[in-house]
């Protein structure tokens, strides 16, 4: 696998998981909570949390919405785009 496919890879797989747990979010809130949606939701979090809690840290809040999963994604398109660009 060549390094652009495996940063192509990687990035993909941290937006469809920062993806995954925002609609999960909306999912455990609506009451819907099985032992699949739970087990789920926590590997999203173990997959995205290293990413979401730094950016989470120096965000400010908005209320009760979290703009950190839009402004992960944005951060990941562009360093994504900047690698895609240099390699």
């Amino acid at each position: 696998m060549s390094a652009v496919a495996l940063v192509n890879a990687v990035i993909s797989l941290l937006y469809f998981a920062i993806l995954g747990r925002v609609i999960l979010s909306w999912v455990m809130v609506a009451g819907i909570r099985n032992d699949f949606v739970i087990r789920l939701n926590n590997a999203l979090v173990a997959i995205t949390e290293p990413l979401l809690g730094p950016l989470r840290r120096v965000l400010p809040t908005m209320g009760m919405m979290d703009i950190t999963p839009m402004v992960a994604i944005f951060i990941l398109i562009i360093v994504q785009q900047v690698l895609l660009a240099l390699l």
